[in-house]
């Protein structure tokens, strides 16, 4: 690897022309020397490709489980019978299916009443159903028995028509509240509002269709009928599966508005200090709280792999700036005799080391990037790359080059000018 000889006199401007040579000179090398460029640079593009797409993985995952995962906004909560989070433990999941009782709807009725620091509570149930129009029908639709105000609270917004109504829901009335999927299916470029579809047989007019929400996972979050809970049980009989959807009356009490539920159930329930809850509280932070958990270990094992990677191609780095040195010792000598200080040597090299280091993050940036496009483009895994990456991935393996061209950089600084001129060409 021959350079051409520039040497730059000492000025006030020295440090920066300096520096551009030593980029050029780096440059210059990557482009004449491009398989040993790349074998150089290959463990600084896997450890910053590897770091990238991880990174790139967390921030999509942390906007998708704030967008999507959970609807029920930063006040919300719900009630259920069982939910479990966490390690799975299979002795205390069947201990607490023996130990915790449906929610009923009376406790519905006592919270509503009772509850001070609620904005709302709602109640629903589900089942899956075969949904049916004019001979085409749909298996597996999820049908929902709710209260009238389980949109608003879930943050469901009509795109046609309108919701359920308190009457409607009073009155057991048959009227279904489609979401974008059932729409699609079978109303198409035709006014849905009037038209009868039929649940398991049974005919219930259409008075609203919801704004599409989109999927989650690639599960749609679309195909859903929503009718009045009261119908839901005269049609399907038993109350089972009740689940209660709460708003706090704000963020700042939405602790405390769960305190508030949990003692009125309990006690309800007349359930002593000594005995645990027979129902599960959870809000959006339990799934926040869940995914950081996951997030560390993800990102303990990309340090780990990452750190293996920065090392070995530091090493070769190392190595190949060694061999540098040597390819210009006589380059150094005349450097040195025509004035050049330690210091102009060292950070020459110095410089060069890092610049290789910079482009190897920089193809390896761009290969994550790539990466994160296919991932998004192809699977339902959400993968957002976050600007600060390309600052991230090039800054680190340009430290890396710095670290590991340190031993070079001096070794070609103290190198006799002597003795170097006479090393053979």
């Amino acid at each position: 690897m021959v350079a051409r000889l520039n040497f730059v006199p000492r000025r006030k401007n020295q440090w920066s022309a300096s520096l551009w040579e030593a980029t050029r000179i780096a440059l210059d090398s990557l482009r004449k020397n491009k398989l040993r460029s790349f074998l150089t640079l290959l463990g600084i593009i896997l450890a910053t490709t590897t770091l990238i797409a991880v990174t790139a993985l967390i921030h999509g995952m942390d906007r998708y489980i704030a967008d999507k995962v959970s609807n029920m906004g930063a006040d919300g909560f719900r009630i259920v019978r069982m939910a479990w989070f966490g390690e799975w433990d299979p002795k205390k999941f069947f201990e607490m299916d023996k130990r915790n009782p449906q929610i009923r709807v009376d406790e519905y009725e006592f919270i509503r009443s009772k509850a001070t620091l609620l904005k709302d509570i709602g109640m629903m149930t589900q089942r899956q159903a075969r949904v049916a129009f004019k001979g085409n029908s749909v298996e597996g639709v999820t049908v929902n028995g709710i209260t009238d105000n389980i949109p608003a609270i879930n943050n469901v917004q009509v795109g046609i028509g309108r919701g359920i109504t308190y009457d409607e829901v009073r009155r057991h009335m048959a009227v279904a509240f489609i979401g974008n999927d059932i729409f699609t299916r079978f109303f198409e470029g035709q006014d849905p509002l009037g038209k009868t579809i039929s649940i398991e047989g049974d005919p219930y007019e259409v008075i609203g269709v919801a704004q599409a929400l989109g999927s989650v996972f690639g599960q749609s979050q679309d195909n859903f009928v929503m009718i009045p809970v009261e119908s839901y049980f005269k049609t399907y009989g038993a109350r089972n599966g009740i689940r209660l959807v709460a708003k706090a009356m704000d963020q700042q009490h939405l602790v405390q508005a769960q305190d508030e539920v949990r003692v009125l159930l309990r006690s309800y329930r007349h359930l002593g200090p000594a005995q645990d809850d027979n129902f599960v509280i959870f809000a959006s932070e339990t799934f926040v709280t869940l995914w950081e958990q996951l997030t560390k270990t993800i990102a303990a094992m990309a340090v780990g792999v990452v750190s293996v990677f920065m090392v070995v191609g530091g090493i070769v780095i190392m190595n190949i700036m060694l061999a540098v040195v040597t390819e210009r010792t006589r380059e150094i000598g005349i450097r040195k005799s025509l004035g050049a200080r330690r210091r102009d040597i060292l950070n020459q090299y110095l410089v060069e080391s890092a610049v290789l280091a910079g482009a190897g993050g920089l193809i390896g940036v761009g290969t994550a990037w790539l990466i994160a496009v296919a991932v998004r483009s192809f699977t339902s895994m959400p993968m957002s790359l976050p600007a600060s990456s390309i600052a991230i991935g090039v800054g680190l393996s340009s430290v890396v080059g710095l670290f590991f061209g340190i031993y070079p950089a001096r070794k070609a600084s103290k190198l006799d000018p002597i003795e170097a001129l006479r090393a053979e060409r």
